[in-house]
């Protein structure tokens, strides 16, 4: 399951462009809390925090309880916005989590033993397909990721989706196919070497031909 982590904020009273600017003069991250059947809820973020947040890795797949003025929301980011220049976080929406609900994220996929594995050993190269998976998981209950366990994997195999073990409740957003996560592809032979070693063997065969059209000296 995700971990999950606790953001301080503070309700804020305005709402568009104006006043979002205001609330980042102020030093914080204006956001807003929507769904689970409640009117969304304009807030602001604790600068600071938000950005080491985001930048700690996962956050779209991150429950979050934010304490609003002391009241416990719990919640999962759905969208954020950075500046374009400095990379510093601009907005935040966050989705509100209600017990039995489901919602649909991108699970990232974990590969692990890479260096036992059959098909690198012998010069494969390992072609991630997906780097993460769209699920639909249980809002209090979203994995940290799919293991892809490249231990037994030569060259030219591949793991489908129906390879992996799926956490309890979660379900792919693909059900029509069993569609490729991962392959093993054959060692590529490239084109310049393969050039080289044809230019070679002309230049090799060359002073063996000279020698041989030479005159014999008497």
């Amino acid at each position: 399951m995700a971990a999950i982590k606790e953001l301080k904020a503070t309700v804020r009273s305005g709402t568009g462009k104006g006043a979002a600017r205001s609330v980042r003069r102020e030093g914080k991250v204006p956001a807003v809390i929507y769904g689970g059947g409640e009117a969304p809820q304009p807030i602001s973020l604790n600068y600071k925090e938000t950005n080491q947040a985001i930048y700690a890795g996962h956050f779209l797949t991150t429950i979050i309880e934010l304490d609003v003025d002391g009241k416990k929301e719990r919640v999962i980011p759905r969208d954020y916005q950075l500046d374009v220049v400095k990379d510093t976080p601009l907005h935040v929406d966050f989705l509100r989590l209600k017990a039995g609900s489901r919602l649909r994220v991108d699970v990232p996929v974990h590969v692990i033993n890479q260096e036992i594995s059959p098909g690198i050993k012998r010069g494969g190269t390992l072609n991630i397909v997906r780097h993460a998976v769209e699920m639909w998981v249980p809002a209090d209950s979203i994995p940290e990721g799919l293991t892809a366990d490249l231990a037994t994997l030569d060259i030219n195999d591949s793991m489908h989706i129906s390879a992996f073990k799926l956490p309890e409740g979660c379900t792919p957003t693909i059900t029509n196919r069993d569609f490729t996560v991962l392959t093993i592809a054959p060692p590529t032979v490239y084109k310049d070497e393969a050039g080289a070693t044809a230019a070679a063997a002309p230049a090799a065969a060359a002073p063996a031909a000279a020698a041989k059209a030479a005159p014999a000296k008497k």
